[in-house]
């Protein structure tokens, strides 16, 4: 589950593995499997992240001696998304 805040402010817990597609709109929107959506005040990208440190954690919960490989590649993966944001924003 990741933590994602409503646009009133409130927390909701949301299961990743629902998640259909986000879309900026300009408002973050979620479309779950079921068809529901959510709006929330994190971007598309602290979603990413969220998703990706969500899964990470549960890996390494699951596989404990993986703990070192598996930082580094969110680490990796963080570096890559902030270069991809700034890459955006040079070109917009």
């Amino acid at each position: 589950m990741i933590e994602l805040t409503r646009l009133n402010g409130s927390r909701i817990d949301v299961n990743s593995d629902l998640i259909k597609y986000t879309e900026a709109a300009p408002d973050t929107v979620l479309t779950l499997i079921t068809g529901e959506k959510l709006v929330v005040l994190e971007t598309c990208d602290q979603l990413t992240q969220r998703v990706i440190a969500y899964r990470a954690a549960v890996l390494h919960s699951a596989w404990p001696e993986a703990a070192v490989p598996l930082a580094a590649k969110a680490a990796f993966d963080a570096q890559r998304l902030e270069q991809q944001q700034l890459n955006k924003r040079s070109h917009d």
